[in-house]
């Protein structure tokens, strides 16, 4: 007969959590395509992901668009330790880089968005040749992120 109050050790729960090493960071599997076949619900759930990883982690979201004019990249960090605020920094290579600060609700309302077009951005232009590569959206760590300058400014 088993009683319904187990003991910690026996469900398999430790007091004292061990601190092994992933065998991945918890950030892998963060990357999407679009245009991608997941549903609402879903692109919500892996949302909530990044802003969590963004939070939590040393690192930053990129969506990435490719087109004959160039790549223009949108980059999202977390801009103060509450993890409300964020910065988002676009670079389009005819204008630049141009940056804001956004709301955590802003910014999740906006990648949602983004992530469930049905076509790639840069299917939307108006040019003759094609867009072989599809858009794309990664989470990785800050020092991965294109900030503008040069490398002798680091």
């Amino acid at each position: 007969m088993t009683s319904e109050r187990q003991h910690p050790r026996d469900r398999g729960i430790d007091r004292a959590p061990t601190h092994r090493q992933p065998t991945e960071p918890p950030r892998s599997g963060l990357e999407l395509w679009v245009p991608n076949d997941r549903s609402r619900e879903s692109l919500i759930s892996f949302v909530e992901c990044v802003l969590v990883e963004l939070t939590h982690a040393d690192v930053g979201a990129e969506y990435r668009s490719s087109n004959v004019w160039g790549v223009k990249r949108t980059q999202y960090t977390v801009a103060e330790t509450t993890g409300q605020l964020f910065r988002k920094r676009h670079y389009d290579e005819r204008l630049g880089w141009h940056e804001q600060t956004m709301s955590r609700q802003d910014v999740r309302d906006e990648l949602i968005n983004r992530l469930a077009r049905p076509t790639s951005l840069a299917t939307n232009q108006s040019h003759t040749l094609p867009v072989e590569e599809p858009d794309t959206f990664r989470v990785k760590p800050t020092w991965q992120l294109r900030t503008g300058r040069r490398t002798s400014e680091r």
